[in-house]
């Protein structure tokens, strides 16, 4: 099951469950500035349990990169998975 999330005030593009397990997905064209990097990962980082949380975006270079325990990937290696 895939729905939009909502988390206080703030809106969590995707979440899906499937068997007890859920991951979270904020999706963005390209993180060209801190303000895109804060609202994208902001939103995942108010979200407190251990399940995977990712931002897709078209990025080369900073795809499949960490920040704080959230996953940057690109849209590709997301659809691959």
């Amino acid at each position: 099951m895939v729905f939009v999330g909502q988390l206080a005030h703030k809106e969590i593009d995707f979440m899906a469950e499937k068997d007890g397990e859920r991951i979270y997905i904020q999706v963005a064209y390209m993180l060209t500035d801190q303000n895109t990097i804060n609202r994208e990962f902001g939103n995942l980082l108010s979200i407190d349990d251990q399940y995977p949380k990712y931002v897709v975006t078209m990025d080369e270079i900073s795809a499949g990169s960490d920040y704080k325990g959230i996953r940057q990937i690109h849209l590709r290696d997301f659809l691959m998975m």
